[in-house]
């Protein structure tokens, strides 16, 4: 979008954030492993806790790719072309993107795609101040879902960009599903770039996930907050505590919120009953080793490409190219 410019809105729309929300709690504590999904971890406050996360010692994620776009922004966004398109899948505050931004030509076209308008108009307005040339194009969108581009830009060659290692909130055959999902998105013969967590040491990712200060815990915490906030909840915080677990079979960490006593909770006037130490599952975050993403890549329809990682192996960055292309 340029200045002035109007938002593009994705056709079958989700239901409405409320609804949503309220369909996903009463569904989730109804099952006999209770869980509600992650991404209603990010209300206004819950998205202030996670940039609070971010700038934790011991949440290297963050800092260990910002450095690996820092020093191979350039390499990402060789071949990229004036007019060329450059699609960010849950773009948020779009931080990062300045880093490949920074080393493309002038007049590609940016296309944020994000559910959230507000912080969409916030990255248009900032990036069309750094960047006067740049032609921003967001869309207001789940990227889980289908997403199709403008009609003007269908046709023109596409990066994908998906940093965050936000597809190991997936499970490996919806992450499968997602890259799929997003080549048929772009136009033929484009790449995606994806950032990844690598497989390490339980103790540091532990660590990263249950943090000293208590952030983290806040940010599961809020989770419950946001229920009695939103969906009329009678909740006592104080009678859940923030679990991060990490599982070596499954090659994930695990959030909870963990009951500590027997209890009830009513949610828009209906009962929920807790045995001391139930939890509610509310995140996963799938690790990789590199052959194992790769693989993931390939069943998806991608072809593997350049790979650029940090020094300790804590973290990568992967090309990933639509097979015949690239």
């Amino acid at each position: 979008m340029r200045r002035g410019g109007m938002l593009a809105r994705q056709q079958g729309a989700t239901p409405t954030p409320d609804t949503e929300f309220a369909d996903a709690v009463i569904a989730g504590l109804s099952k006999p492993q209770k869980a509600i999904s992650s991404r209603f971890l990010y209300d206004a406050r819950g998205s202030a806790l996670f940039e609070e996360i971010t700038t934790l010692p011991e949440y290297y994620p963050t800092r260990t790719e910002t450095a690996i776009l820092a020093a191979h922004a350039a390499e990402m966004v060789d071949g990229l072309k004036t007019r060329d398109v450059l699609v960010e899948f849950g773009s948020g505050s779009s931080v990062k993107t300045e880093l490949l931004l920074s080393r493309s030509p002038a007049g590609v076209v940016y296309v944020p795609v994000d559910v959230s308008e507000s912080a969409l108009n916030d990255a248009a307005v900032r990036l069309s101040s750094r960047f006067p040339k740049l032609d921003v194009r967001p869309v207001v969108g789940d990227f889980s879902h289908p997403i199709r581009l403008p009609e003007d830009l269908k046709a023109r060659p596409n990066l994908g960009f998906f940093p965050g290692s936000t597809i190991g909130n997936f499970g490996p055959m919806e992450a499968v599903r997602l890259l799929r999902s997003f080549g048929r998105g772009l136009a033929g013969g484009s790449r995606l770039i994806v950032g990844v967590d690598l497989k390490k040491e339980a103790r540091t990712l532990v660590a990263a996930y249950n943090d000293s200060r208590g952030v983290t815990a806040a940010f599961n915490l809020n989770l419950l907050a946001r229920i009695n906030r939103e969906l009329d909840g009678d909740i006592d915080l104080d009678g859940f505590r923030h679990e991060a677990i990490y599982d070596p079979r499954a090659g994930r960490i695990e959030m909870h919120l963990v009951s500590e006593a027997a209890q009830d909770i009513r949610v828009l006037g209906r009962r929920f009953r807790f045995a001391a130490g139930e939890s509610i599952h509310t995140e996963n975050s799938y690790k990789y080793t590199i052959a194992q993403f790769r693989e993931t890549a390939r069943a998806a329809g991608w072809q593997p490409g350049r790979l650029w990682t940090d020094a300790d192996m804590h973290f990568s960055v992967h090309e990933l190219c639509a097979f015949g292309g690239g």
